[in-house]
């Protein structure tokens, strides 16, 4: 039986190709930031002083002048993704018009407590980004990810034995941490209150246990994580670092600190780092015994949040194609709480895309 006509306007076939070559070329959003960001061009606009036209950004960046106009449809393109701003300047008494920064390229300050230059190029690295071409033949092969499809290895493995990388990883994770340890002793300080120990989990550099233990006088933190990220990295009194595996042991303590950790694993793996976690608060369970945990829940923002909405999405195919982990829904993230035995969970969903998530044995 022959299929139906649908009849389309010319208009409805004009959105639908401007559609498809709007997600051809989304990488580019990315690739324009990446460059950007190496350029240096927000510091530069930063050490300006004031907005900076196309010709002064071209004689700070000491780059072949021949190459003008291709920075300035570089700039174009982040303007229109609201990384820069574009104003009107008057110099002379003729009109102009410069570059700005936004408050997303203030992010992008080299200088910046809360900088996220090196996550930001970390994220485009090939690294990252190779194993999406290897998506669809993952479908067909019997490797984890995509990333051991294009590896011969899982990416903990791949990072063991690539220094470099290794390194650029940490910083960017650690800059994710210093801006979400920042927010946390902000806004969620009420869920540290009364804490005498922490043991943050894969904790990388301890940029989250640092700031707890500068707002909350008293307060231990133990940083457990893998040898290659811990070694050489000093303590202090209330800080010290631990070498070891999740999956093995966590030192006793009040409370357990995950952030960005369970995203990265399977349903079966989460489970056994929460029967972990909850041996290691056992004793502390009368006294507030409890896991925190920092990381998405999908099903958690409003429809209108479209872009929010798609970032969650690309965070969880990041997962898929590098880690072999996901995104969860909260019907997801309580299946796994009740399978590793606790009774109840709250989720505070203060930090953006992110939630702050109580869960108590």
């Amino acid at each position: 039986m022959a299929s139906p006509i649908v009849v389309v306007s010319t208009q409805e076939l004009l959105d639908a190709q401007a559609h498809l070559w709007n997600l051809s070329f989304s990488h580019v959003n990315c690739m324009s930031l990446k460059c950007a960001v190496q350029l240096g061009i927000p510091d530069i606009i930063h050490k300006h002083g004031k907005p900076i036209t196309l010709s002064e950004l071209v004689d700070a960046l000491s780059i072949n002048k021949a190459k003008s106009n291709a920075l300035s449809r570089l700039m174009r393109i982040l303007v229109h993704s609201k990384i820069f701003d574009k104003v009107k300047i008057s110099e002379e008494g003729e009109e102009g018009e410069a570059y700005s920064l936004t408050r997303a390229s203030r992010l992008l300050l080299k200088d910046e407590p809360l900088s996220y230059t090196t996550f930001t190029v970390a994220m485009a690295d090939p690294v990252m980004i190779d194993p999406f071409h290897h998506m669809s033949e993952w479908f067909h092969d019997e490797c984890s990810t995509p990333f051991v499809t294009r590896n011969g290895m899982n990416f903990w493995e791949f990072g063991r034995n690539d220094e470099k990388w290794n390194q650029l990883f940490n910083e960017a994770m650690a800059c994710d941490a210093r801006f979400v340890g920042n927010m946390l002793v902000k806004e969620c300080k009420h869920v540290f209150e009364g804490l005498k120990t922490v043991v943050d989990v894969a904790g990388g550099t301890g940029s989250v246990a640092q700031a707890l233990i500068d707002t909350f006088s008293g307060l231990k933190c133990t940083v457990l994580d893998l040898p290659q990220v811990v070694a050489g990295l000093e303590g202090s009194e209330n800080l010290r670092f631990v070498s070891g595996d999740m999956f093995q042991f966590i030192p006793p303590t009040d409370a357990v600190f995950l952030k960005w950790i369970m995203h990265d694993w399977s349903d079966e793996n989460c489970v056994k780092i929460l029967e972990k976690c909850k041996e290691a608060i056992i004793p502390s369970k009368n006294n507030g015994g409890k896991v925190i945990i920092v990381d998405m829940v999908v099903d958690g923002l409003k429809q209108e949040h479209h872009e929010a909405t798609e970032t969650q999405l690309f965070f969880d195919m990041t997962l898929m194609a590098d880690f072999s982990g996901k995104e969860r829904t909260e019907k997801e993230w309580a299946k796994l709480f009740a399978a590793a035995g606790f009774n109840n969970y709250k989720i505070n969903p203060v930090l953006g895309l992110t939630s702050v998530i109580e869960v108590f044995p």
